[in-house]
């Protein structure tokens, strides 16, 4: 069986993922992984409308700040997590059904301070895609505590 190159950092994500309890809570799935770059999906549910029954700006906004935040720790070193300190978000466009997915990347690695965009789409039922956020984000690498 061969192995990619980005396994250890699926891996490394993953288990990352696995531990955020309102992620799991909201049902949000790892799509992909690769240096610098992380895509989550977020299904529509009751657990993440607002009253008029579209998605919530908070959800929308957890979903890019995640995105942005594994990306960021895919270019951390080993033995460090990521913390966002900053980011700002446009809403787009108001969406119902269907899901969200966030692309997260990487714009600067630093040792310090590591900054990001996020781009979140609207995939409805019948596949089609429409911008929904745009994030921008600045994170800190810190010590692994677990």
């Amino acid at each position: 069986m061969s192995t990619s190159p980005h396994d250890a950092l699926h891996t490394r994500v993953s288990a990352s993922l696995a531990r955020q309890g309102m992620m799991q809570h909201l049902g949000v799935r790892l799509l992909a992984v690769a240096p610098g770059t992380v895509t989550l999906a977020l299904p529509y549910s009751e657990r993440v409308t607002q009253q008029q029954g579209g998605f919530h700006g908070g959800a929308m906004g957890a979903l890019a700040d995640i995105a942005g935040g594994y990306a960021a720790l895919t270019v951390a070193p080993e033995g460090m997590e990521v913390t966002t300190v900053e980011y700002k978000i446009n809403f787009l466009a108001a969406f119902q059904g269907g899901e969200l997915q966030a692309t997260g990347r990487v714009v600067r690695g630093g040792k310090r301070i590591i900054v990001t965009i996020a781009e979140v789409v609207h995939i409805a039922a019948d596949g089609t895609r429409s911008d929904c956020a745009l994030m921008q984000q600045t994170l800190v690498p810190v010590p692994k505590t677990y």
